[in-house]
């Protein structure tokens, strides 16, 4: 009886002592975040100037500056904001040749940590065109994105050319397949075709790259949730599409779902409690 007593008073204990460190935590985090806020806009007005003057160049040489300029923003406040990055290749690695890459899109962090996994390469990112209406910093990011408005097939075909010419140019491209965050408790979301039937399209190989830590650095629900740590993008092994055809689309696209979520699974991704 005194047994069970014990037992039942040691776990109500444990309850309080987690809520109250819950308590004691949060206001912490808030300020926290406030301040990283403060510095990604601080760093966003420093940068803005340089984005301003890359406009006067041609294309191709105006995109690689806008790279340049916003990897270096991106490796400044994530340095301030105590988050160390970390690339981590599974298989060799060469940025000789373009390739589409594709990543797990969990957290609005993405965008920074993506500059920083592949800040040795010229890419272009595919973005979502709403995020271009933020002042000033959808200036910048509409420089450097290619938008793709989802709403119009019109939109949609518009992008898709535009990646292709990215990829003509020896230029990468980023996109997420899942299209936006996963808020499930499952690796991935569906995936969408695009990425795919453009790689089998064009003839160019795909390459996956699993982000680890993003959704525990700045959870999607909130702007108020940064957490200083580790950064981890896991580059994983690239596809070639040499004798894909269009109606293979479902078939690549599956392939390179199962691999991205096998990784997941096996680096305990926390957002995973299925």
């Amino acid at each position: 009886m005194f047994y069970g007593l014990f037992h039942a008073d040691t776990a109500q204990y444990h309850i309080y002592s987690c809520n109250f460190m819950r308590y004691l935590v949060r206001p912490i985090q808030i300020i926290y975040s406030i301040y990283a806020i403060a510095v990604f806009v601080l760093f966003m007005f420093i940068s803005f100037p340089f984005v301003v003057v890359a406009g006067i160049f041609p294309d191709t040489t105006r995109g690689n500056m806008i790279y340049y300029i916003v990897t270096y923003w991106s490796g400044c406040v994530l340095f301030l904001w105590g988050m160390h990055h970390r690339n981590i290749y599974k298989f060799p690695h060469k940025a000789d040749h373009p390739v589409i890459f594709v990543f797990n899109h969990i957290s609005y962090l993405d965008i920074p940590i993506l500059l920083m996994a592949f800040r040795h390469q010229h890419i272009r990112v595919l973005g979502k065109a709403e995020m271009a209406k933020i002042p000033i910093f959808g200036f910048m990011y509409r420089s450097a994105a290619i938008m793709v408005n989802r709403s119009s097939s019109e939109g949609r075909a518009e992008s898709v050319n535009k990646l292709k010419a990215t990829l003509k140019k020896n230029v990468s491209v980023v996109i997420a397949p899942e299209g936006t965050f996963n808020m499930t408790t499952k690796p991935l979301k569906e995936f969408y075709d695009g990425a795919f039937r453009i790689a089998i399209e064009t003839q160019t190989p795909i390459k996956p790259v699993v982000f680890l830590d993003a959704y525990d650095r700045l959870h999607y629900n909130s702007v108020l949730t940064f957490t200083p740590g580790k950064s981890r993008a896991i580059f994983l092994e690239e596809i070639a599409v040499n004798g894909y055809a269009l109606e293979d689309v479902k078939a690549l696209k599956e392939k390179v779902y199962d691999i991205m979520e096998a990784r997941l699974l096996e680096n305990n991704a926390t957002w995973i409690t299925q």
